[in-house]
């Protein structure tokens, strides 16, 4: 059991951008076809290298860039920016972590924080806004329960909104003026984010340009 009081691995959050960069899932199980799924929703190339396929994996096999039926060869981690091994094997896992950290790429062994060099949160996404819970790797469960309800709220329309803020600091640029300029806070503490769930867009793009032009 995990000590209470000892302190807790401090990670460093970031939001990747895969578009276009080649990425490897290890393994042909559920729980990779959920990793390679993610990463092909988020533009990635993805390959998977795995003796055989789940049926979950063989529904993906048209949008892999690569799909190589044979178990992982040391060095193929070194082909890709970002490594993902789901075999379900600690021994296949451990090596897959163990190349890919020596090659200086990056290695998500999944749940396995002992072979991992980054760990993946448990994630909601509304267009451009995505909300991410991490408990260090403590308990994903945890984690997955917390997202929910964090997206339950944010509500529906959480990434029009986002859409629609966005919109008016790029006007704002536009005119010279700083994105700081309009109190944004205080506009959605007061009646916009409950106009957007509302779906009164006009009514809450009139607040938004009055905030704007002031």
């Amino acid at each position: 059991m995990t000590d209470p009081g000892q302190a807790p691995t401090s990670f460093y959050p970031v939001s990747l951008d895969v578009t276009g960069r080649a990425c490897l899932v290890v393994g042909g199980g559920p729980v990779a076809a959920r990793k390679a799924r993610s990463l092909l929703e988020c533009g990635a190339l993805v390959t998977v290298i795995a003796p055989a396929l789940a049926p979950e994996m063989k529904v993906l096999t048209d949008r892999l860039e690569a799909v190589e039926r044979r178990p992982y060869a040391s060095g193929d981690a070194a082909r890709f920016r970002l490594v993902v091994t789901a075999t379900g094997r600690t021994d296949v896992d451990g090596s897959v972590h163990d190349d890919a950290d020596a090659s200086g790429v990056w290695v998500n062994s999944a749940d396995d924080r002992a072979h991992s060099s980054f760990i993946l949160p448990a994630v909601h996404r509304d267009g451009p806004v995505t909300v991410a819970v991490s408990t260090g790797g403590l308990s994903p469960a945890f984690a997955s329960w917390l997202r929910d309800r964090l997206a339950a709220e944010c509500g529906e329309n959480a990434g029009a909104l986002a859409a629609l803020i966005g919109e008016a600091r790029e006007r704002l640029r536009r005119a010279g003026r700083p994105s700081d300029s309009v109190d944004w806070a205080a506009l959605l503490d007061g009646p916009l984010l409950d106009l957007v769930r509302a779906g009164d867009w006009d009514n809450a793009l009139a607040i938004v340009a009055a905030a704007v032009a002031q």
